[in-house]
């Protein structure tokens, strides 16, 4: 095996086995932190042998024994001799906390980092860090923050975690609600990071993420059938996955909506995500954003050919949006739609009203770039997707972005 090959094992490892081996220790020892510090551990200790030694014959099991081993190391250092090191020293079969309805440990720890006692944006980091096993500075993009400010937020929040011994369980039935608008926020963020990755240094489009995203969804949704966000994630998730296989060419170039072989399109993930959304409509209550965002795929993936797509329907749910959150990121896709239906110059004054906010945002100047192109503004056009390309860490979005470039002429 080349040394490539075994780095891509390494990487598809870590995709596939981080949340894993952190629960494992989490649920063996106790502490959040010294969970994560010995996995980063034995992924680096991965990184170190496995080019000489070769891949194990089971990589997610050398994973957590090595990591183990790291835990209780770090343990006798400390000369912790009280129960922490009595836990580190017991096997697998001690008696565990009970798990609630549903036994699967991602879900545990997304639950865990979702307490209420943190703060929104800190349960949304932490747990995307912990269960999705997202870099600081990937998590950092997501949020539009220095990786930094994003370090230290992680950091303060495992620490009262710790401090306020939060129990690493899924919660009773009762306490759902009070949780569960940041277990659906990381999910949704794990799921984006799988659909468009931001990192130069992975696959492009991420199918552990969304796949397992979409997975624990589900679980949740067995916990909340009634749930209007939970149903409209969800379908939100299925349409959006549905294109997948026809978002980047053999060639590794990004393919965006307007230009794919709807043809291509998973078919019964479109029927089932259509048939959340009816399912949402027709219980006649306000929708959430997720709602909002499923509806707004449902109409794309409605229509047989991009030309037939009901934009009006599109801005519309997109005007309904900006009244619940009135984001900048909201502004500039509604005004991709907009752009279809009252053109491009329309768009574009609207585009140029975020510049103070999204300026450090590749998909601000990649829109800008689009909207110039179309209004024969070729120079104007090229300086922004100079930019997007900069800003963008996608290497199928990269590849996008520079042949749009270079067909300025």
């Amino acid at each position: 095996m080349s040394e490539v090959e075994v780095r891509q094992a390494i990487t598809r490892a870590h995709h596939e086995e981080w949340a894993r081996v952190v629960a494992s220790l989490t649920r063996r020892f106790g502490d959040l932190d010294i969970a994560e510090e010995a996995a980063a551990e034995a992924f680096a200790t991965a990184v170190e042998r496995w080019p000489t030694h070769g891949v194990p014959p089971n990589p997610g099991a050398w994973l957590t024994t090595t990591a183990s081993r790291k835990a209780i190391d770090r343990i006798r250092r400390e000369a912790k001799r009280d129960d922490k090191q009595k836990a580190a020293q017991m096997d697998y079969d001690y008696p565990p906390e009970p798990l609630g309805p549903i036994d699967d440990e991602r879900l545990r720890l997304i639950f865990t980092c979702c307490h209420p006692a943190l703060a929104m944006e800190t349960r949304v980091a932490l747990t995307l860090r912990m269960v999705g096993g997202l870099t600081v500075p990937e998590i950092a993009r997501a949020f539009l923050v220095q990786k930094t400010a994003m370090a230290q937020r992680i950091t303060r929040a495992k620490a009262k975690i710790k401090a306020a011994r939060i129990p690493y369980r899924v919660p009773a039935a009762e306490e759902l609600p009070a949780r569960v608008s940041g277990v659906l926020a990381v999910l949704f963020l794990v799921f984006n990071e799988g659909y468009l990755a931001t990192g130069s240094d992975t696959d492009p489009v991420r199918h552990d993420l969304t796949a397992e995203a979409i997975r624990l969804t589900r679980l949740i949704r067995t916990l909340m059938p009634d749930d209007g966000e939970v149903t409209g994630l969800l379908a939100l998730m299925l349409l959006t996955e549905a294109r997948r296989t026809a978002r980047v060419s053999a060639s590794g170039e990004l393919v965006p909506l307007d230009e794919q072989d709807r043809g291509a399109w998973d078919a019964a993930l479109v029927a089932e995500g259509h048939r959340l959304v009816r399912e949402r409509l027709a219980a006649g209550v306000a929708p959430g954003r997720y709602q909002i965002l499923a509806a707004i795929n449902a109409v794309h993936t409605s229509a047989r050919d991009v030309r037939d797509t009901d934009w009006s329907q599109v801005v519309a749910l997109y005007d309904q949006f900006v009244r619940l959150d009135p984001s900048p990121i909201i502004a500039l896709n509604r005004a991709v739609a907009v752009a279809e239906l009252d053109g491009p110059d329309v768009a574009l004054a609207a585009v140029d009203g975020l510049e103070d906010t999204l300026a450090g945002y590749h998909a601000y100047h990649a829109t800008r770039a689009d909207l110039l192109r179309r209004l024969g503004r070729s120079q104007e056009s090229r300086a922004a997707y100079d930019k997007a390309i900069e800003l963008a860490g996608n290497t199928a979005e990269t590849a996008y972005l520079t042949r749009r470039r270079d067909q300025l002429g």
